[in-house]
């Protein structure tokens, strides 16, 4: 126990530290097109890289990894588009350091391993970056995310994490039934990662998805790095697809705030199965013990009295979901079933009916505008969306619509959830980046 209480008071402690006002962006003169660096080219930088490629507004004039097979995979990409090759940047993993002295570089994009988002984003930042788009989470400890937000406020750079769950389609159509009232006033919301990832966490180091049971050393693209942090690590380790487009519904930081939570894990044995039934009892990964829980619950408590129930599932057999449910005074929407319920509105009381007439009826205009470009872009496009606001922010010189106030608030949750679970569920203080602003800032996603 004074462990506990310990660790405990020197995380708060190292909570306080912050700037006391978050610094306004300084009005800056708008560019027709962005230079662009990517940071990372496997997979999920490959994604990114090909959508930058698409458009008329970005020049990727460099791009880096450590990895020759994603450098080559990345080449082959820019070679099918038609568009100049990019600066290569690669050989060791520092080799970003030299892509951020590029020269007129405006904005770069990171897409690698999650421990090296934070040194990265700050090195980026140093280097006089302006627009930094991370791929979530934002940092692993606590420190972590005060250190950048502290560094882009001193700075004046703009950190955006790009949580594309923001833009799913259906979000944004319940998005503006919230913001219209229809579901009442807010009072209870629902969401999580629930995803069945044994298959990614896993391979045989040659394929990514579902094709062994290798991690670490000698496996490829997510196993390689990923899958250590469920070795080691017992908290919600990825929050922000459930957490983003929930804060947005809230307004948290704009009017309200997270003020804190409790994390509940259960045992582990979802990972260890999956090696024995695909690998054998005899496997020398069927000896690795698995620290993270196969199901991680976490409450959080907002300062206008709403509640959350966020869980993270991604070891255990299970379909797709997201579990968001969004519930007021007036009604409620899951996306599990497909269905609302809104009192005096609905057709039978008590009974639920298909909400598509309602996403139909509220579909957002931007993928009114934007549909037909955004269907290849990745993830049913929410991908066109998240990097095309990263880009119009960078164009225009404003502020990014999910900034690192809204990037620290949703990634915290992680290093805090392993905290309440070390403290033995003890419920933890939520830190309040913007130092006190949340009460004043206006939500403009």
């Amino acid at each position: 126990m004074k462990r506990r209480q310990f660790v405990r008071n020197i995380s708060i402690a190292s909570a306080g530290i912050g700037l006391i006002h978050p610094v306004p962006l300084f009005s800056r003169t708008p560019v027709n097109k962005v230079r662009l660096g990517i940071i990372g080219t496997g997979l999920r930088g490959q994604n990114h890289l090909w959508n930058a490629l698409q458009r008329s507004d970005v020049d990727v004039v460099a791009i880096c990894d450590v990895d020759e097979r994603s450098i080559t995979s990345a080449k082959e990409l820019v070679t099918k588009s038609g568009r100049p090759m990019p600066k290569i940047f690669t050989g060791d993993t520092h080799a970003y350091k030299k892509l951020l002295e590029e020269k007129d570089l405006q904005a770069i994009l990171i897409a690698t391993p999650w421990e090296w988002h934070t040194p990265m984003i700050l090195d980026g930042i140093a280097a006089g970056i302006k627009y930094i788009g991370t791929e979530v989470v934002l940092g692993i400890t606590l420190q972590d995310h005060w250190n950048v937000v502290n560094a882009a406020a001193a700075h004046q750079a703009n950190v955006m994490m790009l949580e594309n769950v923001c833009y799913r389609r259906d979000i944004m159509a319940i998005l503006q039934m919230v913001r219209q009232g229809m579901f009442g006033e807010l009072m209870h919301m629902q969401c999580g990662y629930q995803h069945d990832l044994r298959g990614v966490k896993f391979n045989d180091g040659k394929t990514p998805y579902d094709s062994g049971v290798e991690f670490g050393e000698k496996a490829f693209s997510e196993a390689r790095w990923r899958t250590n942090h469920s070795v080691h690590r017992n908290g919600d380790l990825y929050p922000t697809h459930g957490i983003g487009p929930v804060a947005e519904m809230l307004n948290i930081n704009y009017g309200n705030r997270f003020v804190s939570l409790s994390s509940f894990s259960t045992k582990s044995r979802g990972l260890h199965e999956y090696i024995v039934k695909k690998g054998g009892p005899d496997h020398p990964n069927a000896k690795v013990e698995f620290k993270l829980g196969d199901i991680v619950t976490t409450q959080i408590r907002c300062a206008n009295g709403e509640t959350i129930l966020l869980q993270h599932d991604t070891n255990l057999p299970r379909p797709y979901s997201l579990g968001f449910r969004v519930q007021g005074t007036r009604g409620l929407w899951m996306d599990v079933n497909h269905s609302l319920y809104i009192e005096g509105v609905s057709p039978k009381p008590h009974t639920w009916e298909d909400v598509q007439p309602y996403l139909d009826k509220y579909d957002h205009p931007d993928w009114q505008r934007w549909g037909k470009e955004a269907e290849n872009a990745g993830h049913g496009g929410m991908d066109f969306f998240v990097l095309q606001a990263f880009i119009e922010a960078a164009k225009s010189q404003t502020t990014t619509p999910m900034d690192v106030y809204d990037a620290a608030a949703w990634s915290s949750i992680t290093p805090l959830s392993e905290m309440s679970i070390e403290l033995g569920n003890q419920t933890v203080d939520m830190p309040d980046f913007t130092s006190g602003q949340w009460m004043y800032r206006v939500n403009k996603f």
